[in-house]
This record gives structure tokens, sequence and C-alpha cells, in this order.
């Protein structure tokens, strides 16, 4: 099957030549797809009618084994009784919209700081799958960062201060950066894990930033220089130069490349207006399962 892609930005995102991913099987189109993510970071496919399962089936199609670890389950059972799809809107388990003070909506709203999912676990998240079901009037759009592009640009002085460095992340940690509380027990659950701080792409050779909002310090330095370390290439990689603005409309699918970019979601009358978004999240593997 034919697959083209048309750049969205000059850096990430691309829009994918129109298919129904459900009925994607074989090996050249998921290859073509593999492809299109290696070089564009983020990729966008409008009129996708997902269902859960559809979603999930095509999740492991795509990028291998599922990340049914999430942070939440520290604090709640999934309403969808299935930790592999996270829960990405505003929707409580009566159906209606969570209320101010509800803990999910404070925890979710650190989905605002720029971040890769999974990276506090190991392994860490490859590809994520963001299926949009019910998308507000108002905007509610994602930005995407190009942790590739903004490797590229760091002068060799500061690429070879990164080389080898690792950094240990926490979702419990991008929380609390909001004043949210957990309890000892919760804590315990949510201890984090390490990666280096620069990733290479075993397929095409290039390097990228690996941050996020979870990344607490970073090991072979000392803390505070080690967190000015981490926030200066973090304002770095989100000027305005390498991100894309998604922009949803009902029925897309978004993938993108947990180890190539940095995401967040922008603000909404999240009291007034409905959302609904399930996002699924593969581990990163070296080989996918294919089907």
């Amino acid at each position: 099957m034919n697959v083209t892609f048309k750049k969205l930005h000059p850096h990430i995102g691309a829009e994918v030549s129109p298919l129904d991913l459900r009925q994607i099987h074989d090996r050249e189109t998921l290859d073509a797809l593999v492809g299109g993510m290696d070089e564009h970071g983020v990729l966008v496919f409008r009129d996708q009618p997902f269902t859960d399962a559809e979603q999930l089936a095509f999740a492991e199609r795509f990028g291998g084994p599922l990340h049914k670890k999430p942070g939440i389950a520290a604090l709640a059972k999934n309403r969808f009784d299935n930790d592999a799809i996270a829960d990405i809107g505003n929707i409580n388990e009566d159906g209606g919209i969570r209320a101010a003070d509800d803990r999910k909506r404070a925890y979710s709203l650190a989905n605002r700081l720029w971040h890769t999912d999974a990276s506090f676990q190991d392994p860490p998240g490859r590809y994520s799958t963001l299926s949009a079901r019910v998308i507000p009037p108002v905007g509610a759009d994602t930005e995407f960062a190009d942790m590739q592009a903004a490797y590229d640009d760091l002068d060799a002085a500061m690429k070879k201060q990164i080389e080898g460095l690792h950094v240990h992340h926490s979702i419990a940690y991008s929380r609390q950066l909001l004043g949210f509380d957990f309890s000892p027990a919760e804590l315990e659950k949510l201890k984090g894990a390490v990666h280096p701080l620069v990733h290479v792409n075993p397929r095409t050779g290039r390097r990228s930033l690996y941050l996020a909002a979870h990344a607490t310090r970073v090991i072979e330095m000392a803390l505070p220089e080690g967190r000015l370390l981490l926030r200066d290439l973090t304002e770095h990689a989100t000027q305005r130069q390498y991100v894309y603005r998604h922009a949803w409309k009902d029925r897309d699918l978004v993938i993108w490349d947990n180890q190539a970019s940095m995401h967040r979601s922008t603000p909404f009358e999240d009291a007034r207006y409905p959302r609904e978004l399930r996002r699924i999240t593969t581990i990163d593997v070296e080989v996918p399962a294919y089907a």
C-alpha cells in the first residue's frame, strides 16, 4: 500500500494519506509508518473511528507490548478496567464532568507540563496513540516538541557535556511540582526509573534529548547543577521553532515517538465542556510485534 506524508511543521509532524488503521495488518505498510515516525516524530491520521478494542489491537500491532503501569493506577481504579487505556479527558465514572476538586482532575493537570509518556518506567514508553472521541468546541490542543532537532542545534560543547549522562524520572515528581500530595503508600509505587539523557534511534542513528517534567535529577551531577541543566535543556527544546500544535478534530488519531518528542496539553474550559481522548502507549522494545 502506498503511504504518503504531508509535513505539518518544518521539524515535527506529518499528516498521513487516508488509511483505515483498523484494517492495516501487513508488514510493508506498518514498516512505512515506522519510517514516517522516524522522520517526522508525530503522525496525524484523520477519520479513525476506533473502539477501545480496535485501538488496543492496532497499537500492539504497530508498536509491540503495551504499557500497563500508568502512574494514576497508584491512586484509583481505571474507569475502563484496563490500565493499558489511559483516560485523557475530564469525564468521571458516572459520565459527568469531573469537579474542580476531583483528585483525578488535579493529577491530570500535570499533562500541561512538557513530558514524555512512561519515562518513569523501565522499559520506558515508545509510541503513544491518542484517539479523539469527544472534542470540545473551544480548542484543547496538544503541542509537540521535536527533541531530535533540539539536540541537533546544540553546540558541540553541550553535546559533549551531556553525552553519557543518565536521568532519574518519576511521575510523582512532576505532580508534586504542582502541589499534588501523595500518600506514603502511593509514593512507594512510584519510585521511577533511570534513562540516558541522550537517546539514539537504532534505525536512523539520530540522537534526541530524552527529557520530561518527570525528570528529577541527573545521576552523575550534584542536584542543583543537574536540575539547572535539565531546566536549560527543556527551555531550549521547547522554543517555538521546534513545536507543532495540533488542533484536534473528531476521530483524529495521533501517534508520536516518546523517544524523539515531548508533548503537553493546552488549557480549555474543562469545567464546562466534556473532552474524551483515549491514549495507549507501547513500551520501548527492539522489534514490534507485527500481526
